[in-house]
């Protein structure tokens, strides 16, 4: 199974799949696409993504976008272990949990958003990092609000990480990259605990990433 992945060590959706890939043990080369140089309007890089963005996903030839759809497409070629629970409820749930960062958190903090608030409004680096913290504050204490509603045992939906999960994690580490404090989110930062215990999530932190390392040498 020969596997590329488009990504780019801050790419929060990226995080995503490169946990998927190594909870299902799938080998995969990583090809860095610097977004934040805007390299993801490359006429090569349009060849493999019209919509400019990562991760992409190649798998035997075929290209594959948007992370969520990339991870039930892993689930279905690598069926174990699960990432989407069998029964049709919780089913909807990890769906649910998944989204509230992937629709609703992460995508007002990309560099497209960051780069329209910029240029339509004028908008400095610090406003625009105070607009990305508090969006993604928002998706952490929606989080939460679920997680005590419904616990964490030791993962949002049982014994073993879901989509849920995954998508769980990087909002912690989007906050992380934001150097946010996420001692108000006692529930999320045990079920965080728990995630990056795991070495599939901690090794697909942004941190852990070569283009981190670069980029911190570079300061």
């Amino acid at each position: 199974m020969t596997i590329q992945l488009y990504g780019f060590w801050r790419s929060n959706a990226a995080f995503r799949v490169r946990v998927a890939l190594a909870l299902k043990n799938l080998p995969f080369e990583e090809i860095d696409v610097d977004i934040l140089s805007g390299r993801q309007f490359d006429p090569a890089y349009a060849d493999v993504n019209t919509e400019h963005v990562v991760p992409t996903l190649v798998h035997d030839g075929h290209r594959f976008f948007q992370s969520l759809a990339i991870l039930e497409y892993l689930d279905e070629i690598q069926p174990e272990p699960r990432l989407l629970p069998i029964e049709a409820r919780e089913r909807a749930y990890a769906r649910s949990l998944a989204l509230v960062s992937v629709a609703d958190s992460h995508p007002l903090t990309v560099p497209r958003v960051r780069k329209h608030l910029a240029q339509a409004f004028g908008s400095d680096p610090v406003a625009i990092a105070s607009w990305c913290t508090h969006w993604i504050r928002e998706g952490l204490s929606t989080y939460e609000r679920l997680l005590t509603r419904q616990a964490a045992a030791p993962f949002a939906l049982g014994a073993t990480p879901t989509i849920a999960d995954i998508c769980i994690a990087g909002q912690i580490a989007l906050a992380e990259v934001y150097q946010m404090d996420l001692e108000a989110f006692p529930k999320l930062g045990a079920l965080g605990a728990h995630c990056f215990a795991l070495p599939a999530f901690a090794g697909a932190h942004p941190f852990k990433q070569p283009g981190y390392q670069l980029a911190s040498e570079r300061r």
